[in-house]
């Protein structure tokens, strides 16, 4: 019997150095010993969602997607917002996984690394699609860290000790 668990990891930018994929690398270096975390590195490979595409065989990258989510026990977001929204990449992602039902009741948090009031409009987007996709969204894992440049260490993780203690506490409350 295999009492591992897994948590994905879903940066919503593209960006080289970005600071949602640091605190996302952060997250998997704080999980606990019976997790493996795993980011998901495929968003850019994602075709543009087309419903008459949503069939089989799928496009191997939309493949690849569902079978990430239904292997984990957990999925964690970290997004930045563009243009008071989600980023048009990731929004795409989240339209591949309306309806194929890997995402029912799958435990699902994020993490929003805008200073204080930022990044509400994505947040709140990323609410309302997750809920719509029937993902199972724990709100105490849904937190605000502000993690800047600044935060960041040459080898890509937060380095302050009190934003990685917020990490790996909304990584436990989303593990349960």
């Amino acid at each position: 019997m295999n009492d591992r668990r897994r948590l994905l990891l879903i940066s919503g930018s593209l960006r080289a150095g970005s600071t949602n994929a640091a605190a996302l690398a952060t997250a998997a270096t704080v999980t606990p010993d019976d997790v493996d975390a795993v980011v998901y590195e495929g968003m850019a490979d994602l075709p543009h969602f087309n419903p008459d595409d949503d069939r089989d065989p799928l496009d191997p990258a939309v493949a690849d997607l569902r079978s990430s989510i239904a292997s984990s026990d957990a999925v964690l977001f970290c997004t930045p917002e563009y243009a008071g929204a989600l980023p048009g990449s990731f929004k795409n992602l989240l339209d591949w996984t309306v309806g194929d039902g890997e995402t029912t009741g799958k435990r699902v948090g994020w993490i929003n690394i805008s200073a204080a009031g930022g990044a509400l409009g994505a947040h709140e987007s990323l609410g309302v699609v997750a809920r719509y996709t029937d993902f199972h969204v724990v709100d105490d894992a849904c937190v605000n860290v502000p993690v800047g440049r600044a935060d960041i260490g040459d080898d890509g993780l937060v380095t302050d000790s009190a934003l990685r203690r917020q990490i790996a506490d909304a990584v436990a409350t989303l593990l349960g």
